[in-house]
């Protein structure tokens, strides 16, 4: 007669025929890598936070921005190349200045460059965009709550500024110093400053006929240095609109 034999000593052979069984319904799959590493449409992936950053910027840029330039884009190509070194690094980017007649496309181009760096996503998107008349106004005394001072040094320190129109205002000892001082401290510290103006850069002429004469030599020389000049010599862009009545 056969000893008795216990639980324990049953166990491993019922555990071996179970495994057996499960075995037999399990497919074979053979491991491999695992790819944990985040899609493009996935935080952690480079161009999903680009993505986002440039979300923001475009929504700051909207805010900054008149509605009538919230359409435009940049579309000539030293303006294109000029706002594309602004946004890898806008200290690399130097001034951009765009003349021309009235009605050229010249403020179009400049918001549009501004719209490009910001559609870049860049890891820092601050902006200021002003008329030349509307920036004397604000540092005229009176013309802020915050004080002349605090404006001046926020309009010298913001990583972009569009200055607009420049050669309208009234050309005074006050102008002349704002300018200076605005101009200097940005290119000492390799700020992008993109200016509009209707004066042509040159002309030999006097009396604040050109941009030159009108900034003074010491200005006009850091505009050499570091600026991308663009001319705009096309027909007013507002002309031959006929009026609906």
């Amino acid at each position: 007669m056969p000893e008795p034999q216990s639980f324990a000593e049953n166990r491993p052979s019922a555990l071996a025929r179970l495994m057996a069984g499960i075995a037999q319904h399990v497919p074979d799959v053979t491991g491999g890598a695992i790819d944990d590493e985040p899609t493009p449409d996935e935080p952690g992936h480079p161009e999903y936070h680009r993505r986002q950053r440039a979300e923001f910027a475009l929504s700051r840029w909207q805010t900054a921005v008149p509605y009538r330039y919230r359409q435009a884009t940049a579309e000539h190509p030293a303006v294109q190349a000029w706002a594309d070194r602004a946004a890898a690094d806008y200290r690399d980017a130097g001034f951009l200045v765009l003349h021309g007649a009235i009605g050229s496309g010249k403020t179009h181009q400049a918001y549009g460059a501004l719209r490009r760096i910001a559609e870049a996503g860049p890891k820092r998107f601050e902006m200021i965009a002003t008329t030349a008349p509307d920036l004397y106004g604000l540092l005229r005394p009176g013309g802020s709550e915050k004080g002349s001072e605090h404006e001046l040094k926020r309009l010298c320190r913001i990583p972009l500024l569009l200055l607009d129109d420049l050669g309208t205002e009234k050309l005074s000892e006050f102008t002349e110093e704002t300018t200076t001082r605005i101009v200097n401290h940005r290119y000492n510290e390799s700020l992008p400053l993109l200016i509009t103006t209707n004066l042509p850069v040159r002309t030999g002429g006097t009396a604040a006929s050109d941009l030159v004469t009108r900034l003074g030599d010491r200005l006009a020389s850091r505009l050499s240095q570091t600026a991308t000049i663009v001319s705009f010599d096309g027909p007013d862009l507002r002309r031959g609109l006929r009026s609906v009545s």
